[in-house]
């Protein structure tokens, strides 16, 4: 830990995100335009805790990017963001934080030291980041546990809201879980995990609003929502959603990871096929097929369902011509399989109606865990790349459809890519077997969604789906991992041959 005394928490804040996980501006030229605090804490009364808070943190980018984000804005600021920050300020140095360590400021609303307690400063204190630190982390849990009794903080403007029925244990201990990557979640014990959003948009998120019905529905494929955190800006004077308090899925296993482990299996087993060998995943497939399917009907019990018709179904295939005409200036591969792929967009333009409705919007294997007592389907806040108001949009359920397809194809891909192949005789027979993993698994699981065949106009949205989601990852393999772009290729030239 270094002495930054001289720096504001504007500029250690500016660094802080430059190397935070979560942060989704890497790369980009930005700085902290602002901060402002959401509220803090007033902790589990020990005298033990620190000083907890929440800040709103305002981040400007400056590029080219920014500028046509911001339409060109008057004052030629560039596009903003808002990210979350929750804070634990101690007077002494905890040397257990120095990873988390943010910076060393004046802290507004720091209570006097013990041994001044008249004093009127505000005083200065090490700020660490508070999803690292355990002692902080309990003052969210009695937070909740408090609102479990409608116990309003009138001091604060922090509001936690409580859902009926589980009962916190609030001596569990805090633990950062290091797998996330655009949020910050936090286990407490095998009890639950709290979802901080890192980046906050003023509005309802959708993995808060989605997670609330389908729990009070009884539905068997999320964990279970216990509360959530929100405040209202006062700048747009508008709810912002914080946290997320759920169920721990204990004994999960991560369905991308299980998916990969059937892939290996079946590479082992040289004269076997993907329906005999001892890992077949079809049968989870299928269940995972279910599972989204009774998901969707749920949410079509209580959300609206629209029908699309003319100029919005248009719409609807123009969006795909556009993501194609961007696409093929970054991917010259992609212009063999251009005119097959606007085929396929063409025909969606021509349904008469399409059905709309609440949906995930960014599914895969890996937003899936598998449990003792089934599927559980996570993280319903859709693609983050999107503004909030585009991911509260009702879209076809063939997106979600899509989204799994897609991942059953890569899933014995990835697996071939990190095997080396002494020959390459090994090499093609691992792709071939790869592509049989693959069509075996989608079947399975195409099959128990729909439980019957796709009308033309389904398999129309699918198809249409599916080459749509290649289109995009062609570009993000092209920009990320130049080797893999085969992967979405070669799907795209088997839609074009059908």
């Amino acid at each position: 830990m270094t002495d930054n005394s001289e720096h504001t928490p504007a500029e250690r804040l500016t660094e802080h995100l430059a190397h935070a996980r979560w942060f989704g501006g890497k790369g980009r030229p930005f700085h902290v335009s602002g901060v402002r605090r959401a509220g803090d804490l007033r902790g589990t009364g020990s005298d033990d805790d620190p000083f907890v808070a929440i800040e709103l943190v305002e981040v400007t980018y400056t590029d080219a990017e920014a500028d046509a984000e911001a339409d060109a804005a008057a004052d030629g600021e560039g596009a903003t963001e808002l990210y979350q920050v929750p804070v634990a300020c101690y007077r002494d140095r905890q040397e257990r934080l120095d990873h988390a360590f943010v910076g060393w400021w004046e802290v507004p609303g720091l209570p006097p030291a013990a041994d001044d307690p008249e004093s009127t400063e505000h005083g200065w204190a090490h700020v660490y980041d508070a999803a690292h630190d355990r002692v902080a982390m309990r003052a969210w849990l009695a937070a909740f546990e408090r609102a479990r009794d409608n116990a309003v903080d009138a001091s604060s403007s922090l509001v936690f809201h409580r859902l009926p029925g589980h009962e916190l244990d609030v001596t569990a201990k805090g633990s950062l879980f290091s797998g996330e990557q655009s949020n910050s979640s936090v286990m407490f014990g095998e009890d639950a995990l709290m979802k901080i959003f890192r980046k906050v948009t003023p509005g309802v998120n959708p993995d808060v609003q989605v997670h609330d019905v389908l729990t009070r529905a009884g539905s068997d494929h999320v964990a279970a929502l216990y509360g959530w955190l929100d405040v209202v800006d006062e700048t747009s004077d508008a709810v912002i959603q914080l946290a997320m308090l759920q169920q721990f899925l204990r004994t999960a296993s991560d369905g991308w990871d299980l998916a990969q482990a059937s892939v290996r299996n079946l590479f082992a087993e040289a004269d076997l096929h993907a329906d005999e060998v001892g890992g077949d995943f079809a049968g989870e497939s299928a269940r995972l097929g279910v599972a989204l399917a009774e998901t969707h009907a749920v949410l079509a019990d209580h959300f609206p369902v629209e029908l699309r018709r003319g100029d919005d179904v248009r719409a609807l295939a123009d969006s795909m011509h556009r993501r194609l005409d961007a696409a093929l200036e970054v991917v010259a591969d992609l212009a063999p399989y251009a005119d097959g792929l606007r085929a396929r967009f063409d025909r969606v333009a021509e349904l008469d109606e399409v059905p709309v409705q609440r949906v995930h919007g960014d599914l895969h294997l890996g937003q899936t865990l598998r449990t003792t007592r089934g599927w559980k389907i996570v993280d319903f806040e859709g693609e983050p790349a999107k503004p909030l108001h585009e991911r509260l949009v009702p879209d076809t359920v063939w997106r979600d459809v899509a989204g799994m397809l897609r991942s059953f194809d890569y899933a014995p891909r990835v697996v071939a890519r990190t095997l080396e192949a002494p020959d390459e005789a090994i090499a093609e027979q691992r792709g071939y077997r790869a592509e049989e993993w693959a069509a075996h698994n989608r079947r399975a699981f195409l099959s128990a969604y729909a439980g019957r065949d796709l009308t033309p106009e389904e398999d129309a949205l699918l198809t249409a789906y599916v080459a749509d989601k290649a289109v995009y990852e062609t570009v993000y393999e092209t920009r990320n991992r130049p080797g893999w772009v085969g992967i979405p290729l070669a799907a795209i030239a088997r839609i074009g041959a059908r």
